[in-house]
């Protein structure tokens, strides 16, 4: 990805972010936050615009019981971000250790049962392929 213009995006939550693409913003913070019990490990990547902070990147580690099947974090992911999931059009992407899915500049998948990860880049600033960039430059980390 290097070739692609970047920078390295760090450890989040036994992930490590390979690629960020040339142009996120420089502030850099992480959050941890629950929904529908559901845990979340997020960084966001933002940049100062004229009234305020504008969201280039998201990365999110999803960890909960309910993620069991890539069709269980879609509909998790629809609800959350209050989307119809009948309607939402997704389209699948590989990965080196399977398949996850993406689409409007969100890439998606399930690590293993109970685990999964979410990158959603600002497809006003990104091309929308930029999220499976970010997705594929994702690594577990080992476990020490």
């Amino acid at each position: 990805m290097a070739e692609l213009g970047g920078r390295d995006g760090g450890d989040l939550d036994g992930f490590h972010v390979g690629w960020v693409p040339e142009g996120a913003g420089e502030l850099v913070s992480d959050f941890a936050s629950e929904w529908e019990d559901v845990s979340f490990a997020s960084r966001v990547w933002e940049r100062a615009v004229e009234d305020g902070y504008r969201v280039d990147l998201r990365v999110h580690v999803l960890r909960g019981e309910r993620l069991t099947t890539l069709l269980q974090v879609r509909e998790f992911l629809a609800g959350y971000h209050e989307r119809d999931s009948a309607e939402w059009p997704l389209a699948e992407f590989g990965r080196g250790d399977g398949v996850g899915l993406t689409g409007g500049g969100e890439a998606f998948w399930l690590v293993r049962p109970g685990l999964a990860v979410d990158v959603l880049v600002d497809v006003d600033r990104f091309d929308a392929e930029a999220s499976i960039e970010v997705a594929s430059s994702i690594r577990e980390l080992p476990h020490g």
